[in-house]
């Protein structure tokens, strides 16, 4: 009995592994997906080329630069009523001879022929000044309007120690120490381009009778200028008596003492300080005004 067992072991035994290996998978577990070929993935891109900018040609060293495109800049009006224009204009003072105009360093005028000019410094008229000699004088136009501005500078020799009015045009004290020369800038004023008047408040309360808050504004200028009259006035009688003052008691032997009227004269000596900038400042504020036309 046993003898017929041991084929049919040994058969099942040579069986088992062969069964064992044609064994179903579970349904749970997910089949097994080969690894991505990389072989075949697809190459990047290459930028694209990109065309060269267009470059300007070289310019030819042998070609001249081009001229400027306003070669008349400034203009020269003669009183026969021809312009000329010029690229340059210079005032020329000669150490003798008399002053002229040099236009494009190439043409001389004189000025007793010029009737307007302008060079880089800014615009210049010809013309008589108001109560002077027939001689005619170079004023600098400063504002353009129905009220235009305009200033000469020049120097002037003071012999007068205590000072004095003048040189402002529209009022204002101006002190000097002592005598020598000083630079003095005289104001005046043109309307509607007619003639030169002297930049004064009361000239110019007749050049704007219509319009009145130019009135009102001159108006408080002049009395700013009046109270700044009064307190120089006051300042230098006080001053003076002061000084008398303490000169008299020191002949007396009493030693040399201050007066008290020295110390009230200081006081009424800066009023003008404070009154004089607020007349200036109403006389520029009326001329806007009336240019603007409010």
């Amino acid at each position: 009995m046993l003898l017929r067992l041991l084929p049919l072991l040994a058969l099942s035994a040579f069986a088992l592994p062969t069964l064992a290996q044609q064994t179903p998978r579970e349904l749970s577990t997910a089949p097994a997906t080969a690894p991505p070929d990389t072989s075949r993935a697809a190459a990047p891109a290459a930028p694209p080329v990109l065309a060269p900018a267009p470059t300007a040609p070289a310019p030819n060293p042998r070609q001249a630069p081009l001229p400027p495109a306003n070669i008349t800049r400034y203009s020269v009006g003669l009183k026969t009523g021809e312009v000329l224009r010029g690229y340059d204009v210079q005032v020329r003072k000669p150490v003798f001879g008399r002053t002229f105009l040099l236009v494009d360093g190439q043409q001389k005028l004189d000025f007793d022929a010029v009737r307007y000019f302008e060079d880089e410094s800014g615009f210049y008229v010809r013309t008589t000044l108001p109560g002077r000699s027939k001689r005619e004088s170079t004023l600098r136009r400063d504002r353009v309007g129905r009220i235009s501005l305009y200033s000469i500078t020049t120097q002037q020799y003071s012999s007068n120690p205590y000072g004095g009015y003048g040189g402002y045009g529209y009022g204002g004290y101006s002190p000097y120490g002592m005598g020598g020369y000083r630079t003095v800038r005289n104001e005046y004023f043109s309307k509607d381009n007619g003639p030169i008047e002297d930049l004064s408040v009361r000239n110019l309360q007749l050049a704007t009778q219509d319009s009145p808050g130019a009135q009102q504004l001159l108006a408080d200028a002049r009395r700013y200028q009046t109270l700044t009259t009064l307190s120089y006035v006051g300042a230098g009688g006080l001053l003076l008596a002061g000084v008398l003052s303490s000169f008299g008691n020191s002949n007396n032997g009493t030693g040399v003492s201050v007066s008290p009227l020295v110390y009230a004269a200081i006081p009424l000596a800066i009023v003008p300080l404070v009154i004089g900038g607020k007349s200036q400042n109403n006389v520029k504020q009326a001329i806007l005004l009336y240019n603007t036309g409010r």
